[in-house]
């Protein structure tokens, strides 16, 4: 039975990833009935800014449907795209643990529907339920990681090898796979190229670089994606 004041989700598969909000990882049946009372809907447009760099941190988001970019802008306008955020994952938890402002802006690609644990609530929630801390370290290391990972493929790696990271990492996030993936790229390639830190035509160049390798295939507006070579050409 759903607790009194939890979101009611309209689609089953929201519903079954809440089991695993991300900022705490694995939920048990107990953590996540007294989390779900906490959680507010918050639903966004293609286009929308959500929040921008400076900005209160006074929520962290639950992505359950549609795409957030995340992402830092110059003075003179130039962006860099961190990441692409899809159903699953969390943003604007940094703010939200350190009590400061925004370290990034959030807009939304496509029209969706996020779920809001205020900071307040989230901090009542970790003092009264320490063992989700645990999954809250774990969760920051990972982020730690990746961050890591991205400096070092824009530092050292070429763009065919940033590219096949990338894909990597959205394969391993699509779920279990053996050799091979298919993969719904469901961004431009100019927010591919925002991401791995290059111009939208050498990420084209890289793009057919990796067909041509034989690491990637198109069947339509999807990719069937040879993991082996992508290892191998990432690891270059």
């Amino acid at each position: 039975m759903t607790p009194a004041g939890a979101p009611r989700f309209a689609r089953g598969s929201a519903k079954k990833s809440f089991a695993a909000f991300a900022l705490f990882g694995r939920l048990d049946p107990a953590d996540a009935a007294a989390l779900a009372p906490l959680l507010r809907r918050r639903a966004f447009c293609a286009g929308r800014v959500l929040f921008q760099r400076g900005d209160p941190s006074n929520e962290a988001l639950f992505v359950a449907r549609g795409r957030l970019r995340v992402s830092v802008s110059s003075t003179e306008g130039r962006e860099v795209a961190f990441r692409v955020a899809g159903p699953g994952e969390t943003i604007g938890e940094i703010g939200v643990l350190d009590g400061r402002p925004r370290s990034a802006d959030v807009c939304a690609l496509s029209d969706g529907e996020a779920l809001a644990l205020s900071a307040a609530d989230l901090a009542r929630l970790l003092a009264a339920r320490p063992s989700l801390a645990l999954g809250v370290v774990a969760f920051l290391c990972a982020r730690l990681r990746e961050a890591s990972e991205q400096l070092e493929s824009v530092a050292l790696k070429t763009v065919e090898a940033r590219l096949a990271r990338l894909l990597l990492r959205l394969a391993e996030a699509s779920g279990p796979a053996g050799g091979r993936a298919r993969l719904a790229l469901r961004m431009t390639q100019s927010e591919v190229a925002a991401l791995i830190g290059a111009s939208r035509p050498k990420t084209s160049l890289a793009f057919g670089a990796l067909v041509a390798r034989g690491a990637l295939r198109r069947e339509g507006k999807a990719l069937d994606c040879r993991l082996a070579a992508l290892r191998e050409i990432a690891d270059a």
